[in-house]
């Protein structure tokens, strides 16, 4: 029996008695779909439900009978809870072990909770989302992260999987392969004083590659590799990331000897900020801006800006448990003259298929700008992909 499991049912009885780019594509989603086995580890929603009744029963003289956990997120009722009381109870409940978030909900109505408890029908979509901004467990390796992925950044460390198909000239064939290995990792996170205000401490990191599939090896392009200390903080629907990172790009072997291009030493430590702000209905939107510096080339100019819009539906169609995604990310480069690099993607996201709270989706993508790819930054492309992405 898992460890976390033992803890719950000890705590319940004190309170109540007692290479080839194809193959590599292939690779990735496989890989993809087996890794949500692993969610298997995590406690079960009715263990942490008795578990969280309890602590409200004992340290705040509750009975809430209409709270509700799904896949380790407690929705609780606060509608008719003091500010201060509220936030001891979210603090509380995030504590509890296996819970991956508390979500506060303003509606008391049994009827509306239950249903978004109930189990999945063939053919319905929820019809409620939460008015509230999550609270995430503290301590250290916390899970969940306190500002969400951005979905259409073509350099956002996470997993990914894509074809792309160029419009017009393009640096290596029209039909590239792409993946990203990466990660955001919070080493530690915690409450600000006595307020849910939370905030956290991290790395992240990223390797971005890109392979021309009409070569005969698909050969490697251009490997770019990220790096970065960041931090971040969340108070209700405002989220705050900042970083300081490293960013180096190489070109592939066959590439080289193939083109005979002459090479770019392109490297450079940079710092940037990004704010953002979560409407209804699943909106939301950023914006930020950062400068690079020890950059090589030297006459690389710094500085950037950063802006977008994100759809996240907060209904979900239930019998194939998709929900819609839709996602815009803009940039300008000084190094650009400011041109607008436009990255669009739109899809799908398959709740019941995740592993680590992270859930996989299916996105078609669209790019017009200058090129993400390293040592390309000087070129001006354009796309059309579709690609399999694992976000949290």
């Amino acid at each position: 029996m898992p460890k976390e499991r033992i803890l719950m049912l000890s705590r319940l009885f004190h309170l109540y008695g007692g290479g080839n780019a194809v193959r590599l594509l292939s690779i990735v989603i496989v890989t993809l779909f087996h890794t949500s086995t692993a969610s298997g580890a995590i406690p079960d929603d009715s263990y942490i439900a008795g578990y969280a009744a309890g602590v409200l029963k004992r340290d705040f003289k509750l009975d809430l009978s209409s709270l509700v956990v799904r896949n380790g997120v407690i929705t609780v009722p606060v509608g008719d809870l003091a500010e201060k009381d509220r936030a001891q109870i979210l603090r509380a409940l995030s504590e509890i072990p296996g819970v991956t978030a508390v979500e506060p909900m303003e509606s008391t109505n049994q009827q509306t909770l239950a249903a978004s408890s109930a189990p999945d029908e063939p053919g319905t979509t929820e019809t409620l989302p939460a008015t509230n901004s999550p609270v995430f467990p503290t301590g250290f390796l916390p899970t969940g992260h306190l500002f969400k992925p951005l979905l259409a950044d073509p350099r956002w460390a996470h997993f990914s999987a894509a074809y792309r198909n160029y419009i017009g000239d393009n640096i290596d064939g029209n039909n590239n392969g792409s993946v990203s290995f990466g990660e955001t990792i919070p080493f530690y996170r915690a409450n600000l004083g006595q307020s849910i205000v939370q905030w956290e401490t991290g790395l992240q990191a990223g390797v971005f590659s890109d392979f021309n599939l009409d070569a005969r090896s698909s050969d490697l392009i251009n490997t770019d590799f990220i790096a970065s200390v960041y931090s971040s903080v969340r108070a209700r629907q405002f989220s705050a990331f900042a970083r300081v990172f490293h960013q180096s790009s190489h070109l592939g072997d066959e590439f080289l000897l193939r083109t005979s291009l002459e090479r770019v030493n392109l490297s450079y430590e940079g710092a940037d900020l990004k704010l953002s702000y979560e409407l209804p209905y699943g909106v939301r939107v950023y914006g930020g801006g950062g400068g690079i510096f020890h950059k090589n080339p030297s006459t690389i100019k710094p500085w950037s800006t950063q802006y977008g819009i994100e759809f996240r539906s907060p209904w979900r169609i239930d019998f194939a448990a998709l929900r819609p995604i839709l996602a815009v990310d803009i940039k300008n480069h000084q190094q650009n003259n400011w041109n607008t690099d436009v990255s669009a993607r739109a899809g799908f996201q398959f709740d019941n298929v995740q592993a680590f709270g992270r859930k996989l989706q299916f996105l078609v993508e669209y790019f017009n700008g200058n090129s993400p790819t390293g040592q390309f930054y000087k070129e001006k492309v354009e796309y059309l992909g579709f690609g399999a992405h694992y976000h949290f």
